[in-house]
């Protein structure tokens, strides 16, 4: 069902390109599949047009994490922490900061 989710999305954003909730459902969807380092190129290419509100900032954080790219994480979760008290979303942006704080 996974790969029907993520050639449906494919499809959907080739019709509308300039839609970033489809940007952003690709990427969901290939970091859902474990598809990480596909997942973190279609997230950046959305945070670069989208004012997030922080949780494609945690997600690209976890996963560039996952694949060892810990500066690049930190300072994923650092804009997400940013991102989300911007927008209001306090308890997002606590979640981040733990993050940050916990880190080994």
């Amino acid at each position: 069902m996974g790969e029907d989710r993520l050639e449906v999305l494919r499809k959907m954003l080739k019709r509308h390109p300039d839609d970033p909730r489809l940007h952003f459902g690709v990427a969901v969807e290939l970091l859902n599949q474990r598809r990480l380092e596909e997942g973190v190129e279609v997230l950046e290419n959305y945070l670069q047009v989208a004012d997030d509100e922080g949780n494609a900032w945690g997600r690209l954080g976890e996963a560039l994490r996952e694949l060892g790219r810990d500066e690049e994480a930190r300072e994923a979760y650092r804009r997400g922490v940013e991102a989300a008290r911007r927008h209001g979303h306090p308890t997002m942006a606590e979640e981040f900061q733990d993050v940050l704080d916990d880190w080994p």
